[in-house]
């Protein structure tokens, strides 16, 4: 890629980024990349060798909280390269939530060893969120439905084969976290898991949600959208796009 020998060589803590879209829908215009992390790999100096500035916060955290955000910004500052030869860094918000270039949808995530970063411009999709999460145990997801699932949620999953249970937990979770990311720079409005739900999903990836609250003029209880998910490496990987120029009505 012209200006990826720009960029520092990869902290062995770091596997080389992989551009392998692991989803069953491909975004046209987007890049994604991912790397595997080793906490146990981080070396004192790696972020200075990176040119990654570690701020205050990351700073106090333990080695695992350092190398997930190296790993994360590592694949995002790579990312926006790639897309339209943007080199920078995305600070932490106030909210801790990435601060992207103002032309520029993205996220990051991390979990379990494994980071990466969905980033495009914001003229072709204007909300993007993505998340990572650990497939929970059976007993660990029967045991956080009633946090994560809507009343109507809960009574969907019990029309679910045991042996599912686990993943549609994890999913939804997962899924709810994606909207969340992708909706809030767009509408400046904190919600939780009780303010979506997933109405269906099937083994292709497919997923739909709907929102049970009024988060701006564009963004109504009732509103409808798409997500999708996989299967990576063990653990949930979804992802909520959000087109530029989505029609405000559902």
């Amino acid at each position: 890629m012209p200006g990826m020998n720009r960029l520092p060589a990869l902290p062995a803590c770091c596997t080389p980024l992989r551009a392998d879209w692991p989803l069953p829908f491909a975004l046209p215009g987007s890049v994604w990349l991912s790397t595997d992390f080793s906490p146990t790999q981080l070396a004192a100096d790696d972020f200075a060798r990176s040119a990654i500035t570690m701020p205050a916060s990351i700073q106090r955290s333990v080695a695992k909280r350092q190398a997930e955000f190296l790993a994360g910004r590592l694949c995002a500052r790579a990312a926006l390269l790639q897309l339209d030869g943007t080199c920078t860094v995305p600070a932490i918000g106030e909210d801790r939530a990435p601060v992207w270039p103002a032309h520029i949808s993205g996220a990051i995530t991390h979990s379990n060893g494994r980071a990466g970063a969905l980033v495009a411009l914001k003229s072709e999709w204007q909300g993007l969120g993505i998340d990572l999460e650990k497939l929970l145990s059976t007993e660990r997801a029967q045991r956080l439905a009633k946090e994560i699932l809507t009343p109507d949620e809960r009574l969907r999953m019990a029309a679910v084969p045991a042996e599912q249970i686990a993943l549609l937990v994890t999913l939804t979770f997962s899924v709810k976290e994606s909207l969340f990311k992708a909706l809030f720079p767009l509408v400046q409005k904190r919600f939780y898991f009780e303010h979506a739900e997933v109405l269906g999903w099937a083994e292709d990836g497919h997923v739909r949600l709907r929102l049970l609250t009024d988060l701006s003029p564009e963004w109504q209880h009732g509103r409808e959208l798409d997500a999708q998910f996989c299967l990576f490496e063990g653990q949930v990987l979804s992802v909520v796009a959000i087109k530029a120029g989505t029609p405000s009505a559902a």
